[in-house]
């Protein structure tokens, strides 16, 4: 299963509104001994985000989902601010943050990493 993003993919994010903020939907599943893991990647990755201008909005459990198909569900969810894409690009390309990763990688058996962007004001549900 796929845990980290692809240089395509990112390639791609940073095409569509390059300059505007996007707030990345997390959803993890961790490998056995993984949350450990993650928290430590998490420590070490704070300074990247402070750096790169970005904001843990919510970090949280997943719990038993009351709409969801069979391998659904999630162990943790969290929402990342960042003030643009570029920036979070900037980010994941940094050596330094590189020399990380594979701690997130270790940590996660399954992830999603979608950005998202603010439904305009008339135009969302």
């Amino acid at each position: 299963m796929a845990v980290d993003p692809t240089g395509a993919a990112l390639a791609a994010l940073r095409v569509h509104a390059p300059d505007e903020p996007v707030v990345m939907l997390n959803l993890l599943r961790f490998a056995p001994e993984g949350r450990a893991v993650y928290q430590e990647y998490s420590r070490r990755a704070a300074p990247f985000l402070q750096r790169y201008g970005g904001e843990l909005l919510y970090a949280g459990d997943g719990g038993t989902p009351l709409v969801a198909e069979d391998g659904q569900a999630w162990d943790a969810v969290l929402l990342v601010r960042y003030p643009s894409r570029e920036a979070f690009g900037r980010m994941v390309a940094d050596p330094e943050y590189q020399s990380i990763t594979a701690l997130r990688s270790k940590a996660l058996s399954e992830a999603v990493l979608q950005p998202t962007a603010p439904w305009a004001r008339h135009g969302g549900a």
